[in-house]
């Protein structure tokens, strides 16, 4: 191997508008930042009304797009897009079917949904640069079944869909919490029948009686002190490391791509069984691991000499301006990063470039309100300081100049 290589990723594009002819500056310095990436990726956080149509399928929270915003991604620089997440079936299969298709004509690298679950697990693969690439990408919930894909059985026909990393959340309460909810269910005669009507679209999951409770959809266990629980399903969890494997075997870059929504209290917080799956798939031969969801910026970790983006937050967020719940500052900063590895296959260093995205109520202008820009100097400083912070406690350090930071590895990890 003769020839460096060079992967930028960056938040997730929730993208409504056409932000190609933009022309800013500070926004044009975020494309030449990402033009440098012989891999551009982000997260497509949408579903296209194309020729297959669709219906809405929620109701708050419900996002779709016009397949010209795949243009204005590809004309920004974007060659890889992750498809897996909470809004690719907000047109139910026909919005996936339609995704595909746009995203199929275009030519970019794309993983996470599919026509059916075997289709929905089959890994994008294609050669950018100087390497081989594969990306993998899951969505872990929390979900409704009806969204993620299904095969075909003799008595269901095949479900397209998202492809699923399948997860289980359970609420942990002490004893005397446990036993008073016991005595409720009692006092409000709640039968299995009726758990089952309230836990609709999905099916009731398995429990233990003796120490767990179905509260009219929600899995309450016994335990020490209280707590959300999230556990993975061992088998999903396996499916979809194999794949990694066979990847690495074939000596690919592999990514791996998780979205989820089971966010910690502290939202820019890395739960525990993220950090656990992100090392799983690189002991299973990933090179770079990149997750959304949260839509803030987390920490960046580096195992094995491998860089794990826990939550890399927006980078395209058009929101409507009535959700005031992104008011948050934090919503609206981030960072694109520009993972550069040496002619010998070893992570060489990160660059760090912070952007900011104003929020709607305090924009001065359309361009803020629709697209990334790289961060003055004291945004900067803000930013970076933030994100050194939180990824201190993983034991990786940042070095921070006025408005950019960079990261260098304290040994490589070769790939290929």
């Amino acid at each position: 191997m003769t020839n460096s290589f060079c992967v930028a990723v960056t938040g997730q594009s929730l993208i409504k508008n056409d932000v190609a002819d933009v022309a800013d500056e500070r926004f044009l310095q975020v494309l030449d930042f990402l033009r440098q990436g012989d891999v551009v990726f982000t997260n497509f956080e949408s579903t296209i009304l194309g020729r297959h149509g669709g219906w809405p399928t929620k109701g708050k929270y419900f996002d779709y797009a016009r397949p010209a915003v795949l243009d204005s991604l590809q004309a920004m620089g974007f060659n890889a897009l992750a498809l897996a997440n909470n809004h690719a079936f907000d047109l139910g299969s026909a919005g996936v079917l339609s995704t595909l298709d746009e995203v199929w004509s275009r030519g970019f690298l794309h993983a996470g949904i599919g026509r059916d679950e075997a289709d929905a697990m089959q890994p994008g693969r294609q050669r950018l640069g100087a390497r081989e690439v594969t990306l993998v990408a899951i969505d872990a919930g929390p979900g409704p079944d009806n969204m993620y894909a299904e095969n075909r059985t003799p008595t269901r026909p095949p479900r397209p869909g998202v492809n699923r990393l399948k997860t289980l959340r359970r609420i942990g309460v002490p004893d005397e919490d446990f036993r008073r909810l016991v005595g409720l269910a009692e006092q409000l005669q709640m039968t299995p029948v009726e758990v089952g009507n309230y836990t609709q679209p999905n099916d009731p999951p398995p429990m233990d009686a003796d120490s767990e409770i179905n509260f009219y959809g929600t899995i309450f266990r016994k335990t020490d002190t209280r707590g959300r629980l999230i556990e993975i399903d061992s088998d999903s969890a396996e499916g979809q490391l194999s794949v990694m494997r066979r990847a690495a075997a074939r000596g690919d870059f592999v990514i791996a791509y998780l979205h989820h929504h089971h966010w910690e209290p502290g939202w820019q917080d890395v739960p525990d069984w993220v950090r656990d799956f992100a090392r799983s798939c690189i002991d299973a031969g990933a090179d770079l691991f990149v997750s959304h969801g949260a839509p803030v910026l987390q920490a960046v970790e580096l195992y094995r000499g491998a860089p794990l983006f826990y939550g890399l937050g927006n980078f395209l967020f058009h929101v409507p301006a009535e959700e005031t719940e992104w008011s948050a500052p934090e919503v609206w900063q981030s960072i694109v990063a520009a993972c550069r590895y040496d002619g010998s296959g070893n992570l060489a260093c990160i660059d760090l470039l912070p952007v900011v995205i104003s929020a709607h109520e305090t924009a001065r202008s359309a361009t803020e309100r629709s697209v990334p820009l790289a961060a003055t100097d004291d945004a900067s400083h803000h930013i970076l300081q933030g994100f050194a912070a939180r990824s201190r406690k993983f034991g990786t350090e940042i070095e921070i100049s006025r408005s950019s930071g960079r990261i260098l590895p304290t040994a490589g990890r070769k790939f290929g």
